[in-house]
């Protein structure tokens, strides 16, 4: 026969197991989207935040914010809220997301969480459909060179389909093209009323399945490729580059179309380091 007192603290032990596991289920419904800000703020090193932040962490909505990262004074927002819903979706986690000033319809990621961290994936993508579009004066935020250029024209983001995942010795892996166009640009460090339209590329054919990783396990993971060329414009922009464990190593160089070399001649000296009539771009 079990003594009373150690059935009393059985009980005991289950009841205050009960209450634990009660206040934790309802921290986690009522989680405050406070929450998902902070865990953006930290993954990007404070250089994207999600201002004044409302609802729950499953539905809420925020401004997002670009900055020049911890410390910095420089910070620009976007004119409309983005709102999100967060739910299951089987194992993993779906993530949708509106903004009416910038999202074309709702977009979708699946967030699927593992020992080396988070996995994620752009789900239902249009290639005939852009993504999005942003006004390039949102770029000022992340500080030099783009406070000093002071841009404008639109960024419009496109893709058919692009996954992160936690790449070995850190950083993240990237699979699959992402297309960047940069329309229209201006600048106020520039007489002409619009410099050009560009085009940035990221590719990379790394795949998500066990074969293609032991396969590659020895080589490590493929580099994303990413290439800048110029669609038109007096200012022309050109180079390549590669992003590999979570640092980008880029070559490139801006120059003035025939006839727009002294008009052009101040933001060439801004936006890199000038070798006679072009101006060198070099990063990492």
């Amino acid at each position: 026969m079990t003594p009373r007192w150690r059935s009393g603290r059985a009980g005991l032990a289950f009841a205050v197991l009960g209450a634990l596991l009660g206040a934790a289920a309802v921290l986690l419904v009522f989680a405050p989207a406070a929450w998902l800000a902070r865990a953006v703020a930290g993954a990007t090193e404070q250089r994207l935040l999600l201002a004044d932040a409302r609802g729950s962490l499953w539905q809420g909505s925020a401004t997002p914010v670009l900055t020049g990262g911890v410390g910095s004074r420089d910070a620009s927002a976007l004119p409309g809220r983005l709102h999100w819903t967060l739910g299951l979706d089987g194992t993993a986690w779906r993530l949708r997301l509106r903004q009416d000033c910038c999202l074309n319809g709702e977009l979708q990621l699946r967030l699927r969480p593992g020992l080396g961290g988070l996995q994620v994936e752009l789900l239902a993508p249009s290639p005939e459909r852009a993504l999005g579009q942003w006004p390039a004066a949102w770029l000022a935020g992340l500080g030099t060179p783009w406070n000093t250029l002071q841009p404008s024209g639109t960024l419009v983001l496109s893709s058919p389909g692009f996954s992160l995942r936690p790449a070995q010795g850190g950083g993240m892996q990237f699979s699959g093209r992402v297309r960047l166009d940069l329309e229209q640009l201006a600048s106020r460090v520039s007489t002409l009323a619009e410099l050009g339209s560009y085009r940035l590329d990221l590719t990379a054919d790394n795949l998500p399945s066990a074969t293609a990783g032991e396969a590659s396990s020895a080589a490590g993971p493929a580099p994303t490729r990413v290439q800048l060329a110029t669609r038109s414009g007096p200012l022309q922009l050109s180079g390549s580059g590669e992003w590999a464990a979570g640092r980008l190593r880029f070559r490139g160089q801006a120059s003035a179309a025939p006839g727009f070399e002294a008009v052009l001649g101040n933001l060439l000296n801004i936006i890199g380091r000038r070798q006679g009539a072009v101006s060198l771009i070099s990063i990492g």
